[in-house]
């Protein structure tokens, strides 16, 4: 240990540190409760504004979190919410919750940690200890981030320290969140391996320490790949059953029974979410540097990026079976979220499929009981400002055919079979032989 280190692991042993969490959204706000729960003082950053203002209001900006929970914390008089850099300096731990999405050729677009990394390398200050948390491929907080840190005359593991531990967020899981999920940790040296393992040792219920940041870095992509991988397998699946004639809900029922050797991934309309249809490709581009392929990873990606088509297709035979043409029909989409009982639409299969719907000439609505008005999505701005419909009969009635995209538990969905002249349901929600029924 250098005196540097001894003095920050005193700090945080003794909960006298301030931590900074730079990002204030789905990874970072939870995150921030956590620290501040486990009694350090927080200091939350984001460059927006409003944010920062609602947060300081004592205010909740995302739905499964309380915000009750967010006042007693504005509250308590160790957390404050600020856009202004300079506050970082006070910080003894900064970390980084940063989206990390793709550019539009499927390379990673890590322009958001670059930033945030430079904004703290203009506030460092002996002493600090930095943590990456965005998802990203292995190299970059020794690669990336190290060298710019390093810019200013400081040393890393003496002077200041680095370290990556992948965020594992899962919003809307009942079971399992910040605390209590096991915290993967890996440092750029020993040093700071030690520090950031002393710090989320004080904040989560078990700390996971691995050899290095890119060990850690690794994990969570691999966690990711995984997923991916075995949602696109029950998507394949799904298409081939289909054409057999066979439902993969029954199959799926039937092989889960198997208390050995079998994982159960249900199939759906495609991927969404701010890991599963990201995260993948870090790995794949990391990989052509060492001249290598990932062909599994590239083909589960070609797998569930088709499925939105795979849907509209099913959706326009069905009404064409019906005499109904998808141009002028009136189709209803029943969640845009991008999964269950979530206000989160980030990556959400749904905008392609409304996107691909309004390009056949449809007339799209939706309904979703957690996201009131249509976002602006970065990719697909040109989407209509459309605002949730109420679910009633009439409205139901009023569709030519609905769509089941999220399959959210708010949803009487037999009251949407009963009224409804057609449902076609991507998520295994109405079973059994019913010719309104459709399943894609």
């Amino acid at each position: 240990m250098t005196p540097h280190a001894d003095i920050l692991r005193e700090k945080l042993v003794h909960r006298t540190a301030t931590v900074a969490v730079l990002g204030m959204g789905y990874v970072g706000l939870p995150l921030a409760m956590a620290a501040h729960d486990a009694g350090f003082s927080v200091l939350g950053f984001d460059v927006d504004a409003e944010k920062v203002a609602k947060l300081n209001r004592g205010e909740s900006y995302i739905q499964h979190i309380r915000p009750g929970k967010v006042a007693e914390m504005a509250a308590s008089g160790r957390f404050r919410a600020t856009a202004d850099e300079s506050d970082l300096a006070a910080a003894d731990v900064l970390v980084i919750c940063v989206p990390t999405p793709l550019t539009r050729h499927r390379e990673p677009d890590l322009r958001f940690v670059d930033a945030t990394t430079e904004t703290v390398a203009r506030v460092l200050r002996p002493g600090q200890l930095v943590v990456l948390e965005s998802t990203t491929y292995p190299g970059t907080t020794d690669e990336r981030m190290k060298p710019v840190l390093e810019g200013r005359g400081l040393a890393c593991g003496s002077d200041f320290f680095l370290a990556f531990s992948p965020e594992r967020e899962d919003p809307g899981n009942k079971d399992f969140g910040t605390t209590n999920t096991p915290k993967v940790v890996g440092g750029v040296d020993p040093v700071s391996g030690d520090l950031a393992e002393a710090f989320y040792g004080a904040v989560v219920q078990k700390v996971v320490r691995v050899r290095d940041a890119r060990t850690a870095e690794a994990a969570k992509l691999t966690e990711n790949v995984f997923r991916a991988v075995n949602i696109a397998l029950v998507n394949e699946l799904k298409i081939l059953y289909d054409k057999m004639g066979i439902d993969v809900w029954d199959v799926l029922d039937a092989a889960s029974t198997k208390p050995f050797g079998f994982m159960r991934f249900n199939p759906g309309p495609g991927w969404g979410g701010h890991c599963i249809p990201l995260d993948p490709f870090y790995l794949t581009w990391k990989a052509r540097e060492y001249g290598l392929t990932s062909d599994f990873i590239e083909h589960a990606g070609k797998i569930n990026r088709r499925m939105p088509e795979y849907v509209v297709e099913k959706l326009t035979l069905a009404l064409n079976d019906r005499g109904k043409a998808v141009k002028g029909a009136k189709v209803l989409v029943l969640g845009v979220a991008y999964k269950k009982d979530i206000d989160d639409p980030r990556e959400s299969p749904a905008f392609e499929i409304l996107d691909l719907l309004l390009q056949l000439g449809a007339e799209v609505s939706y309904h979703d009981p957690h996201i009131p008005e249509l976002p602006r999505m970065r990719e697909w701005p040109h989407l209509p400002r459309l605002r949730s419909l109420p679910l009633t009969a009439e409205t139901l009635g009023a569709h030519d055919a609905v769509l089941i995209v999220t399959d959210h538990t708010a949803v009487d969905y037999e009251a949407v079979r009963r009224h409804a002249p057609l449902v076609v349901d991507t998520r295994g929600k109405l079973r059994g032989l019913d010719g309104k029924v459709v399943k894609a």
